[in-house]
């Protein structure tokens, strides 16, 4: 489980072609995790999301966790920030070498988070229930306030919810990824 990639999922006809080419037409294989924490490299918002599905199998094989399809773990974790290829853009920066950074988009269509990953992903992919609410809720308590009963109701609803803010949190905050 751990070493499939998304052209695993490709070949299961779990992501279309299609999928495929819009990924890399969003840049989501070039683009950054955040700009001013982890991951701010080139290349580094695939490089969370795979150690995120990463995590999430390893969680998956060690705890036995059970998920509507075998494939749910790679899914949520690959695909669960999709929403950060439309947060970042390149800049005009004289400061950097190559005179551009990563800035924010002054032009999104939704400020969302994980709910922003799963509308986009919408389009491109049939997503399981559990799916949806494992990337919506990915964040965990790290939202406003307001938002933690609906987060507590997700967990209490598909237990692997929790599972993925833990694979998300072990990325980025332990790993740093």
């Amino acid at each position: 489980m751990i070493e499939k990639t998304i052209q695993d999922l490709i070949g299961n006809h779990i992501i279309s072609d299609e999928c495929e080419i819009w990924l890399n037409s969003i840049g989501f294989y070039d683009k950054p995790a955040s700009i001013n924490h982890h991951g701010n490299e080139d290349g580094d918002l695939f490089n969370h999301s795979y150690e995120v599905a990463k995590q999430l199998g390893i969680l998956t094989d060690k705890l036995e966790l059970v998920w509507q399809r075998k494939e749910s773990p790679l899914i949520v974790g690959l695909l669960h920030d999709v929403c950060k290829c439309d947060d970042y853009d390149l800049v005009n920066d004289d400061n950097a070498f190559t005179g551009e950074s990563w800035g924010y988009n002054p032009n999104k269509i939704y400020n969302g988070h994980g709910d922003k990953s799963v509308m986009m992903l919408s389009s491109h992919l049939q997503l399981t229930e559990e799916e949806m609410y494992c990337i919506c809720f990915h964040m965990g308590a790290f939202t406003d306030k307001d938002l933690w009963k609906f987060y507590s109701q997700a967990v209490n609803k598909y237990p692997n919810v929790l599972y993925t803010h833990t694979a998300d949190m072990i990325a980025s905050q332990v790993l740093n990824i």
